[in-house]
């Protein structure tokens, strides 16, 4: 169902640092949108499934994660998985 903003009912939010999100979105409007407005004031932005690679999607979620979870949840992940060097 559309929402009549370009994104769908079930299409996919992620976190995103707020203070980035405003220029992701300008940045590929193509792929990424605001969430609506009274979502705002969450680190949120929304993507068109369609429009995104999935390993695009994979970091994406990855950061996403990153931001949520305890600091050493996330240092022993990175030790466990060598590819994420750089993040």
């Amino acid at each position: 169902m559309d929402t009549g903003r370009g994104l769908s009912i079930g299409e996919p939010v992620t976190a995103y640092p707020r203070d980035q999100r405003d220029a992701l979105v300008v940045g590929e409007p193509e792929k990424f949108l605001l969430p609506p407005p009274a979502d705002l004031r969450y680190q949120w932005v929304c993507c068109r499934l369609a429009a995104i690679e999935p390993e695009e999607m994979r970091e994406l979620v990855l950061d996403a994660w990153r931001m949520c979870v305890p600091k050493k949840v996330w240092t022993e992940y990175a030790r466990t998985h060598p590819d994420l060097s750089g993040r």
